[in-house]
């Protein structure tokens, strides 16, 4: 058959020897079908050698499947918006074969918030969830709900081992990250001490996306630079003024410190004070090219960005679930890592 005509069912199911309404269940994913079929079928599919003509042919009479996606809220100029402007390409690429998709968001400071975004999800009853979590327990108990209702998930950016199996996961590998960021700034010389920044999260101390990035770093230093002492402070991701009280302190106290690290996409909290307070041969590393990052590293207060490409994550995770849930295709493998883009003030104009 040649690629210009038009194949319809009744041609896959002679070529196959499967009934009609066999093949119609495997196209359109419509009750039980036995591997052996769905893997006739795909193989007639396959030997026609025009997928993209059989795939508008066949699902012209499409079931409509609906993906939601829960990430905490996009405020303007954060890394969750960054995440959001893969969303609306996935969901083009996606719609030929009856996929839509929904953004639920929640506070990712409220553990509350988090609760009451997944009970959103729940109640209509999705064909599958991009899922980003916060919360540990909460994220437990939602993806529990989720496998109890034979409803495929795909975490980004972070991941948990949870019970009932994720589809895929798509992000950095958080170990391996923090790893990385030990060997930047400890690329010129042994360092003696160096800051940990972090931000204050929920009241309930659920929320701890960082954990696995701190403990790569850590090993790292414990390798490399054992006589290294590391000290940590918090910081208000809200507060300006409780940020520069806490910096404030803290150079109070140890003036020498030169090496600064932050495992989130914030670097950009603790820029105001080092451009009043400035210091000779600051080392300064962050995540996430942020246009205050960005600005940041463009006058040198930032000394390198580790770029993670959450659009990118978002995006392959929607097609993953568009995949499984139109065609049954696992993708090859469950954890998908990104590539770690190393920015400097010398390279940006290039990326």
């Amino acid at each position: 058959m040649s690629a210009s005509e038009k194949i319809t069912i009744h041609d896959i199911a002679r070529l196959s020897g499967l009934s009609k309404g066999t093949v119609d269940r495997v196209l359109h994913n419509r009750g039980e079908v036995s591997k052996k079929s769905y893997e006739k079928v795909m193989a007639v599919i396959k030997e026609l050698g025009y997928e993209p003509n059989v795939y508008a042919s066949l699902l012209a009479k499409q079931q409509n499947y609906s993906i939601a996606i829960l990430l905490p809220r996009p405020e303007p100029g954060s890394y969750w918006e960054l995440a959001t402007s893969g969303i609306e390409k996935a969901a083009e690429e996606e719609k030929q074969f009856g996929i839509s998709t929904t953004l639920y968001t929640y506070d990712e400071y409220s553990a509350e918030s988090f609760r009451e975004a997944c009970y959103q999800v729940l109640s209509q009853k999705p064909s599958g969830v991009v899922i980003a979590p916060m919360f540990q327990y909460e994220t437990q108990v939602f993806v529990q709900e989720l496998a109890n209702s034979h409803i495929p998930y795909v975490y980004v950016d972070t991941k948990l081992d949870t019970p009932g199996g994720y589809l895929a996961f798509y992000g950095l590998p958080a170990y391996k990250s923090g790893y990385l960021c030990a060997s930047i700034l400890l690329m010129k010389e042994k360092v003696k001490e160096l800051l940990i920044v972090r931000v204050t999260r929920d009241k309930e101390r659920q929320s701890d996306p960082t954990v696995q990035r701190r403990a790569g770093f850590q090993d790292y230093i414990r390798e490399h630079n054992p006589g290294c002492t590391l000290r940590s402070i918090f910081v208000s991701p809200t507060d300006p003024a409780a940020t520069d009280e806490a910096l404030n302190a803290f150079f109070s106290e140890f003036p020498q410190v030169r090496h600064i690290v932050m495992f989130n996409s914030r670097i950009h909290l603790i820029v105001p004070f080092l451009e009043r307070h400035p210091a000779k041969d600051m080392w300064v590393v962050g995540f996430d090219n942020l246009s205050a990052n960005v600005a940041a590293l463009k006058e040198g207060t930032v000394t390198t960005l580790v770029a993670q490409h959450p659009e990118l994550q978002v995006q392959k995770a929607i097609h993953a679930l568009s995949e499984f849930i139109v065609f049954k295709r696992k993708p090859a493998v469950a954890d998908n890592h990104m590539h770690m883009d190393l920015l400097t003030r010398y390279n940006l104009e290039d990326y």
